[in-house]
């Protein structure tokens, strides 16, 4: 019998060639979980890609938009815009019922079109008598479109237009320096258009509001401008006493009037550091694991 000698390999190559392997797959790992990661981080988030409180507008060069029902509305992308009581000392300020409004936005070179939808289930048009309330929306602007004024209603030194649509008393356009100091403008140049429509939980209120980009004269908000231009919304539910300092409210956001590249919406933002950090961690693991074996 022929002599014993070492095994071909040695075991040593064959440790070796076993982690070596075992790298190999895990680098092959970490890649496709770093595509699968890239992926998600980026591609989903930007399906909606979309700075946050930014409102897209639309330009287009006709429009026959002022109806609510207007065909040309469901070319005009909506954005869902959250609402909260407002802050406010008037009793039962915090119960109000209207939780979102569905905004859409489109401009000509002449006019701005603003369509609000949000559900509620009857249709009050009566403020007559003493518990008898009216729904209502409006829609406001900073007067003075080189800052942000208040939110409540404006300041002072910083007023806002209101665009205001009631049941009961139709179209009135306001400016505001504060809370209780609205004033209506005494030949409006807002015009709207209301409908309510479906039944029940389904029912909904659309209003479309436009007016000409140029300013008509003093304290109007100037439509024009190559800026940015912050817009807040306010609905009142009448058959829930809502009237006044009672209302639904949102934040501040914006309409993109200054065109070029947005940036990306902080989601992406928060995604894609969270992706680079997998990465990395997956990355520092699977040297780790190498290094550990590579020493056995």
């Amino acid at each position: 019998m022929p002599a014993s000698g070492p095994s071909w390999p040695p075991l040593s190559v064959l440790r070796g060639w076993s982690t070596m392997t075992d790298y190999r797959r895990t680098l092959t790992l970490t890649a496709v979980l770093s595509a699968l990661i890239v992926v998600s981080t980026v591609a989903a988030p930007m399906v909606s890609a979309r700075p946050a409180h930014e409102i897209p507008v639309s330009e287009v060069s006709t429009a026959d938009l002022a109806e609510p029902n207007a065909d040309g509305w469901e070319e005009v992308p909506a954005s869902d815009i959250p609402l909260a009581s407002a802050p406010s000392s008037v009793p039962n300020a915090d119960d109000t019922s209207v939780e979102t409004v569905d905004v859409q936005a489109a401009r000509t070179d002449e006019r701005l079109y603003v369509r609000l939808e949000w559900h509620d289930a009857t249709r009050d048009m009566n403020a007559n008598a003493t518990r008898e309330f009216a729904d209502a929306v409006a829609v406001q602007f900073p007067a003075n479109t080189s800052s942000r004024p208040p939110i409540a209603m404006g300041g002072p030194d910083n007023q806002v237009n209101v665009w205001y649509w009631s049941g009961a008393t139709g179209t009135q356009e306001l400016l505001a320096g504060g809370a209780g100091s609205t004033t209506a403008f005494e030949n409006p140049t807002v015009q709207a258009n209301a409908s309510h429509s479906g039944t029940g939980g389904n029912a909904t209120w659309t209003v479309v509001y436009s007016r000409q980009l140029d300013a008509p004269s003093e304290n109007r908000t100037d439509l024009r401008t190559d800026g940015d231009l912050d817009v807040a919304f306010a609905v009142w539910n009448g058959s829930n006493g809502e009237r006044s300092g009672q209302k639904a409210v949102s934040e501040w956001h914006y309409y993109p009037f200054s065109g070029g590249p947005q940036g990306p919406p902080y989601e992406t933002l928060l995604w894609t550091v969270a992706g680079i950090a997998i990465v990395g961690v997956v990355g520092v693991t699977s040297f780790g694991i190498y290094r550990t074996r590579g020493a056995e």
